[in-house]
């Protein structure tokens, strides 16, 4: 370690711990990471902060790059990429960390400390039936070399502790709520390396951060109580503090802190029930920051534009997921047909039991076939996997409607039946098979037929598509092609008849 390194660029650094998969809030802050070193032209590092080795689990750690990936936050520094600050996964830099905790020894800023978790177990105990708040009462600070030399001879468990002044104030500036103050004498001595070697996070991220440059830490709101341990190891390695924008916590709708029971889901949840990456980030990124008017929808190059730290809320954010719903919409309502079919084509072609398609429809799905239909339902649609029961009657051999749906209720088997067989005419008769031709000679017929024309079209409807509520019923006639139509409209008839 030596003195502040100096930085004209913005580094800003998002570093999760694989210890689950990322959840919402955790991946708003690294939007908000994302964009303001767009904003500033400057450097998004990605960086795993893996010392915690009994909660590690690898498939967290995919699930990170997975979700990053799938938002298009592309990282400039980070595990896969070869850099000026390699290695960037914090098991791989034990060295720094340990040479940072040994330096603040030989500094009188922190001690070895050998007190057994029997012990503060038991000093827990006394505490709690004293009524006193459970604390560390810096037993460590007293014991010698030799002490602690006797104990790592018989392989006692030692940590290394920082020696916390408890006399006075420690104040910081928080780039979103100011001046905040914070009493010494209420802060523990607190670990920062752990038996194993491993750091905690107080010192490790000080000791990368400082390597890597960063300039701007930009995290939840619920690590401002731990920000004065930072600024003390900051303090004693003379290292220049970064700027801290602490972001506002998110909250369902009933004001409390946000789970999985407020519809709250990971990212990669979200992009599996058919959501859009480019919603999901707008909606993510109003949720604690305002662009200062009432401006909803923007893509990503607006948002880097109009993005400033001061207009981070104090305020927690709530998240709505019907909100969440109909962003999404709106978003896939403005993509363009091949774009809106290319991106529903790979939630069709998943395997049946994955939610994709049934497995009696052919692989690979007729995409030139989607296509057309597309234009038909983006406005019905709030996910792209909303799409699959829509439109899954274009790819079957044939459907099975209900017997008693094809009827309506205004009608009975007999007139039902004279109704599709005129119906079976007008197609077998058409010379031109387009929605527009079709319309016009049903609605004729409904006429010639005395009947209203829903009365008339519900049970072509459900012959063709098996369905009550289906896309467009002349549209979706077009579609399927003459053939498709008159047979399935006969096998309709041949039920009724049974």
């Amino acid at each position: 370690m030596v003195e502040s390194k100096k930085n004209d660029r913005v580094n800003v650094r998002y570093a999760p711990s694989p210890t689950g998969i990322p959840h919402i809030g955790n991946i708003r802050t690294a939007i908000f990471d994302w964009i303001y070193s767009k904003s500033k032209n400057g450097q998004f590092i990605v960086r795993i902060e893996d010392t915690d080795r009994s909660r590690y689990d690898p498939h967290s750690e995919q699930s990170i790059f997975d979700s990053l990936k799938w938002l298009g936050l592309n990282w400039d520094q980070g595990p896969d990429k070869t850099g000026i600050n390699s290695p960037y996964v914090q098991s791989k830099r034990k060295h720094f960390y340990i040479e940072a905790a040994e330096k603040l020894v030989k500094s009188g800023d922190a001690y070895y400390d050998d007190t057994t978790p029997e012990e503060l177990e038991a000093l827990r105990k006394r505490q709690k039936a004293a009524g006193e708040p459970p604390r560390y009462d810096g037993r460590g600070r007293f014991r010698s070399e030799k002490d602690i030399s006797n104990s790592r001879d018989k392989g006692l468990p030692i940590v290394i502790r920082f020696k916390v002044q408890k006399t006075g104030n420690l104040e910081f500036y928080d780039e979103v709520r100011g001046k905040i103050a914070f009493n010494l004498s209420e802060i523990d001595d607190f670990v920062i390396l752990k038996s194993d070697g491993m750091p905690t996070y107080h010192l490790a991220h000080i000791v990368d951060d400082f390597e890597m440059g960063i300039t701007h830490v930009i995290r939840g709101e619920e690590w401002i109580p731990s920000t004065p341990k930072h600024q003390l190891i900051q303090i004693a390695l003379n290292i220049k503090p970064p700027k801290y924008v602490h972001v506002p916590l998110i909250f369902g709708k009933d004001k409390s802190k946000l789970s999985k029971r407020h519809g709250a889901k990971s990212v990669l949840e979200y992009r599996d029930e058919g959501y859009l990456p480019e919603a999901l980030f707008n909606y993510l990124v109003l949720l604690g920051w305002s662009p200062g008017d009432d401006t909803e929808i923007m893509g990503k190059s607006e948002i880097v534009k109009r993005f400033s730290i001061n207009r981070i809320s104090e305020s927690p954010a709530v998240f709505d997921p019907e909100k969440l719903e109909w962003m999404n919409g709106i978003y896939i309502r403005n993509l363009s047909t091949d774009n809106l079919a290319q991106r529903i084509l790979p939630y069709l072609e998943k395997p049946e039991k994955d939610g994709g398609f049934s497995d009696t429809i052919e692989r690979p799905i007729n995409s030139d076939l989607l296509i057309k239909i597309v234009p038909h339902i983006r406005e019905r649609l709030k996910t792209l996997l909303d799409v699959k029961e829509m439109i899954d009657f274009f790819y079957l051999e044939g459907v099975c409607p209900k017997h008693n749906e094809l009827i309506p209720k205004t009608m009975d088997s007999a007139s039902t039946i004279k109704c599709l067989y005129a119906s079976l005419n007008l197609i077998k008769d058409a010379k031109k098979f387009s929605a527009q031709c079709l319309e016009k000679t049903f609605r004729l017929q409904a006429e010639k037929l005395n009947l209203k024309p829903g009365q008339m079209f519900s049970p072509i409807r459900i012959s063709v598509t098996g369905k009550r509520i289906a896309p467009p019923l002349f549209e979706t006639l077009e579609i399927l092609g003459k053939e498709k139509c008159f047979q399935r409209i006969k096998n309709a008839i041949d039920m009724l008849e049974k």
